[in-house]
């Protein structure tokens, strides 16, 4: 083993704990940011082109921030001051659409918690390699994804009985009281600042013997990574195949239910929840014992399956089952963006960047579906529109099998060698 160094922290069980609960609290903050706005304006007598109109300020808030949230995240030694800024940010954010469902207001909290999420998504990942080294990373991912799901989950339930029994106002106030135990737990996280990042065995020296400062990567060095470029089209196409399939045919349910398409439509979002929750650990773990590749290949596959499928499907009470291709992919895409951004500029002081250079493919690729499956339903119909999906979808698997290199190193590799004999 020559060449590079892995630094493999111990840490302690509470912060071990403190960081699964840091997910499940951030988790539960996001929830409120989803469905739950549009019902609240909607009640506030906004149309819906207002509501649109609000949305895509924050849709587009946490696209122009990926990069820079990524690149601040970067610049501070400290993550947990990052990930707390982020936190309180978000805190403002719903108190101000509790306050006052204004325009003024409902804007600014938009474009707050843009950019808190953008840089609250990559501090975190950034604590949790620096807690656990990259040789345990992606076991830790898939841990993260668990309790992330399972917050998602119980906040779901939680801000649906609020809107229900008190008023629609009461989500974002549990909101910001959610995040309250977010910043306690991500206090009681320690880890050794310097473990952030996997330095050079063999670094240069100086004229007087001294080690020479590390050399940090430029964003152009990291711009003209094939892996990253690689990685990053394979995004926008997922995004691109994945981001309108629900909304797809939740409409198209919607069309042909009565009174329990509400219910259908829950059922749709909390099974692949549970999926994800199930599926995280065992996807991290197997990263790290076969490469990425193999496990992209098969959460990618899930993609035009699904996409096929609900273009088969009559029955609208099929489309649970079917959804559950969802956790499937979810579950692999949500760890391997994280693992991939380490493997690619981890060790080079850009980690949280490409992280956020993922996040903007994500978010073009997501702009870009709901669009294109729109246009298309409405000229074409329904079941065009999930096949031009699916073949998103298997442009992506494509992409992943055929210009997709694998991105776990040497070290890692053979450690998975060792842990199998």
């Amino acid at each position: 083993m020559t060449g590079c160094t892995m630094q493999q922290p111990t840490p302690s069980q509470r912060s071990v704990r403190a960081l699964d609960w840091l997910n499940f609290f951030v988790a539960n903050v996001q929830t409120g940011f989803g469905p739950f706005i549009a019902s609240y304006l909607a009640s506030h007598k906004w149309t819906q082109g207002e509501i649109g109109l609000a949305l895509s300020v924050g849709t587009i808030s946490a696209m122009v921030s990926q990069v820079p949230g990524g690149a601040a995240v970067d610049a501070l030694r400290n993550k947990k001051a990052a990930a707390a800024w982020a936190i309180i940010a978000i805190i403002i954010s719903a108190m101000l659409l509790a306050v006052s469902p204004t325009v003024v207001a409902v804007m600014a909290a938009e474009i707050f918690h843009g950019f808190a999420s953008c840089m609250l998504v990559p501090a975190m990942a950034a604590l949790a390699l620096a807690l656990v080294g990259r040789q345990n990373l992606g076991d830790r991912l898939g841990r993260n994804a668990r309790w992330a799901s399972i917050g998602s989950a119980v906040a779901a339930g939680l801000m649906g009985l609020c809107g229900e029994y008190f008023s629609p106002r009461s989500v974002f106030w549990l909101t910001a009281a959610l995040a309250l135990p977010a910043l306690v737990a991500l206090a009681m996280i320690e880890y050794d600042r310097n473990a952030v990042h996997v330095k050079p065995a063999a670094r240069p020296r100086k004229s007087d013997g001294s080690e020479a400062a590390e050399p940090r990567e430029t964003i152009f060095d990291l711009l003209r990574d094939r892996r990253m470029l690689t990685f990053a089209a394979c995004v926008v196409l997922f995004h691109l195949s994945n981001a309108a399939m629900l909304n797809l045919a939740a409409g198209e349910v919607t069309a042909g239910m009565g009174d329990n398409v509400q219910l259908v439509i829950a059922a749709c979002i909390i099974v692949p929840q549970a999926i994800v929750a199930l599926m995280s650990p065992w996807v991290g773990r197997t990263a790290q014992a076969w490469g990425r590749r193999p496990v992209l290949i098969l959460g990618f596959c899930a993609l035009p399956l699904r996409a096929l499928l609900f273009a088969a499907v009559g029955n609208p009470y099929f489309l649970v089952p079917v959804q559950m291709l969802d956790g499937l992919s979810a579950a692999v895409f949500g760890v391997m963006l994280p693992l991939i951004a380490a493997d690619v500029a981890g060790g080079k002081g850009r980690y949280n960047l490409c992280i956020g250079l993922f996040g903007l493919s994500a978010g073009i690729g997501a702009t870009l579906s709901t669009a294109l499956a729109g246009f298309i339903a409405d000229h074409l119909g329904n079941t065009v529109s999930f096949l031009a999906l699916a073949s998103a979808g298997a442009a992506a698997v494509l992409m992943v099998w055929l210009a997709m290199p694998e991105t776990r190193d040497a070290l890692e590799e053979e450690s998975a060698r060792d842990a199998a004999v």
